[in-house]
């Protein structure tokens, strides 16, 4: 899952959690926002720690073969 994805998720589990007060039967509006909420901020932390150990901000190791 990638980081505009998981901002997706998070965007749209916080207008359920706050902005929706419609009732659903057989689905709880709430508790479907709180698992997208969770979800969405659970990628975002996973897929800035693994673009970071991937190169993306993390330090390049630079190496120097010298041929003789």
């Amino acid at each position: 899952m990638g980081l505009g994805f998981s901002i997706f998720l998070v965007a749209v589990g916080a207008v359920l959690l706050w902005a929706v007060d419609v009732s659903v039967a057989g689905v709880d509006l709430d508790a479907l926002g709180v698992v997208l909420l969770i979800v969405g901020v659970l990628g975002a932390v996973l897929s800035l720690v693994f673009w970071s150990s991937w190169g993306g901000t993390g330090r390049r190791e630079e190496r120097v073969v010298r041929e003789r």
